[in-house]
């Protein structure tokens, strides 16, 4: 019965949304351990019915090669894109959400917006949301047009009231990196929305969308990414999130009772040694 509820806990909760097999393989190692521990996780995702449905193929054709300069800390280079069409979610009918990327830390924060903003109200969503926490970007790679870029830091200029001229690089390719966070989020979105077992909204999803999305950053700054060896968090913060998966600890043995009498050996055989010299 717990390890069912430890399997539940790491894959199928809003804070872990049905990531990859080897995802869940590490959130699952953080908090416990049984015998086939590692079998069972990955039979679990495979006849997950809810992901397999989500699941779909990617991949475009390749751009040309692009060289882009590697941020030393977060936030000085971003990746920002829109997922769009969206279904209208929440009393402001938002049908679009853009997804700025830290290239640093892979940190993602979506922010629900409608797909004919402007620059204006795009500049405002990210000064309240993440400037006001981050600080400025260096550089912001996107594949918008160069003057809808230009339009929006004169208007975070604005918003600054400042009439300081940034000195900021601008890209307007993209490398893949931010079609594959927006893929992350569309899947997510999918796998949470589309196929719920609770009552359905007239076009087809459980839930608003966009009251979804504080889980959905949660659960992505909390797993590990293959492309750094580390999670978003960490290396935005220096410190991961408690999951309510982590309040199980308490139930579970730290260590197979083998290697705890093991180690209790080794610790007396060392004892005696340091009494013997």
């Amino acid at each position: 019965m717990l390890i069912n509820t430890i399997l539940l806990e790491c894959h199928d909760k809003i804070y872990s949304q049905h990531l990859s097999e080897d995802r869940n393989i590490i959130r699952t190692k953080k908090c416990s351990w049984w015998p086939s521990w590692r079998r069972d996780v990955m039979e679990y995702c495979n006849d997950c019915d809810r992901c397999q449905k989500a699941n779909k193929t990617t991949g475009k054709k390749f751009g040309l090669m692009i060289h882009i300069q590697e941020p030393s800390n977060p936030w000085e280079v971003v990746h920002m894109d829109w997922v769009t069409p969206l279904p209208p979610g929440g009393d402001e009918s938002y049908n679009a959400c853009l997804d700025i990327v830290d290239r640093y830390s892979k940190t993602q924060i979506f922010l629900p917006c409608h797909k004919d903003d402007t620059a204006m109200d795009t500049a405002l969503l990210i000064w309240n949301r993440v400037i006001s926490h981050s600080g400025l970007f260096k550089n912001i790679i996107s594949d918008r047009e160069p003057k809808f870029t230009s339009a929006l830091w004169t208007n975070l200029r604005k918003t600054l009231g400042t009439k300081l001229s940034f000195s900021t690089e601008y890209h307007p390719q993209t490398d893949g990196l931010a079609e594959r966070m927006i893929q992350t989020l569309e899947d997510m979105i999918r796998r949470v929305c589309a196929y719920g077992l609770e009552f359905k909204y007239s076009h087809g999803f459980t839930h608003y969308w966009c009251t979804l999305i504080p889980d959905l950053e949660l659960a992505y700054k909390t797993s590990i990414q293959a492309s750094t060896g580390k999670t978003p968090a960490m290396l935005e913060k220096g410190w991961n999130p408690k999951l309510p998966v982590d309040t199980l600890k308490k139930d579970l043995v730290d260590i197979h009772p083998t290697a705890s009498r093991f180690k209790l050996l080794l610790d007396k055989v060392r004892h005696c040694q340091g009494e013997s010299m």
